[in-house]
């Protein structure tokens, strides 16, 4: 199999954190393989994470933007933004269709709401923590 990568990647053991959410979210992870260009992340479990979000790598004391290429079980690859932040979801115009970014708003919601059945059927049953 060829290499499609513009950057080969070194193999690493660095923790990480991807930050997402307006930062109100994170996951930590480690990174297995990285370059100029992206990195291989690999998680404790499967997780959806949005395709944008900052990994921050503790031993280098660095934050950067990255962008999801592909997913793979508990894996992800990830390319770093090129403009130095992560790409900012395009503002709606004043001509935009609100009917169709309801649809998208309506179809996010049903991919999370099977995302939780998922989990909770995942879960032993009595297994519930009461705060």
């Amino acid at each position: 199999m060829s290499e499609r990568r513009i950057a080969t990647r070194q193999k690493s053991f660095l923790r990480g954190r991807i930050y997402f959410n307006n930062r109100r979210s994170a996951v930590d992870c480690l990174i297995r393989d990285i370059s100029d260009t992206g990195a291989r992340l690999i998680f404790s479990s499967t997780i959806a994470i949005p395709d944008v979000a900052d990994l921050y790598i503790p031993q280098k004391e660095q934050t950067l933007p990255v962008h999801v290429q592909w997913r793979h079980g508990d894996e992800v690859g990830v390319a770093f933004s090129e403009t130095g932040r992560a790409p900012e979801p395009s503002a709606p115009d004043e001509s935009g269709d609100l009917g169709e970014r309801v649809q998208k708003l309506e179809a996010e919601i049903a991919a999370l709401r099977r995302i939780v059945r998922r989990l909770q059927s995942a879960m032993p049953p009595g297994d519930v923590d009461v705060a």
